[in-house]
C-alpha cells in the first residue's frame, strides 16, 4: 500500500472518528479507503450508464 498525505476539514475527521468509535470501521485509514472505493464504484457505474458527470466532484 502507498502512503498518501491529505488535508481534511476537522468536522469531517471528527465524523470519521465517530464511525471508528462506534465500530463501523476499525480505524480512520480504513474508513477513508472505504470512501475512495465507494467513489470509484460510483464513477464506474456512471460511466457504464453513459453518464460522465461526477456527483462527488466539486469545482
Amino acid at each position: 500500500m502507498e502512503r498518501v498525505t491529505l488535508r481534511i476539514p476537522k468536522q469531517q475527521i471528527e465524523e470519521v472518528e465517530q464511525m471508528v468509535a462506534t465500530g463501523e470501521y476499525p480505524n480512520r485509514s480504513e474508513a477513508i479507503r472505504a470512501a475512495v472505493r465507494e467513489m470509484l464504484a460510483e464513477q464506474e457505474n456512471s460511466e457504464r450508464n453513459g453518464n460522465r458527470k461526477r456527483s462527488w466532484a466539486r469545482a
